[in-house]
């Protein structure tokens, strides 16, 4: 009696990880190089904007800052595919004074596709900076989350 119980449960719960398995595997697109660039530099664009309205800087404009991104997974040696917190990408912009720039950003991409990015305080700013009222608030761009588009190859 105690078998057959035992066995049952066995036998409801590897049905659900089978089941949770197969909806993950056709569910979730695959993490990609393409796709990690396609996110990064649209979302830090729109960051940037954010980040240009707090300190009262104006003009900045999505389209004015030209973001791009390419990025590369744990060196050459290894494919530039899947989730992992090994994600490294190189960002290029024009920043408020129109000058370009180019900030490396470590990314953490979760095999949901969502991500975490975070770039270099010289180039970005720290956690916290001063904006134009003078209060202290959060960075928008120090570190971030997004999501990979799911309908980008």
């Amino acid at each position: 009696m105690i078998r057959t119980r035992l066995l049952a449960r066995g036998l409801a719960l590897g049905a659900a990880a089978a089941a949770v398995a197969v909806s993950t595997a056709f569910s979730t697109p695959d993490v990609t190089k393409h796709r990690a660039e396609q996110a990064l530099a649209p979302t830090f664009a729109n960051l940037y904007v954010q980040q240009a309205v707090i300190l009262g800087i104006p003009d900045v404009t999505v389209a004015g800052i030209d973001a791009s991104a390419d990025c590369d997974r744990g060196g050459p040696n290894v494919a530039d595919v899947g989730s992992g917190s090994d994600w490294i990408c190189m960002v290029t912009f024009h920043d408020h004074t129109h000058q370009v720039q180019i900030g490396k950003f470590e990314m953490k991409i979760n095999a949901d596709s969502s991500y975490v990015a975070s770039g270099p305080s010289k180039l970005i700013g720290m956690a916290t900076i001063t904006d134009k009222a003078g209060k202290d608030v959060p960075n928008p761009v120090f570190e971030f989350d997004g999501t990979l588009d799911p309908d980008h190859p």
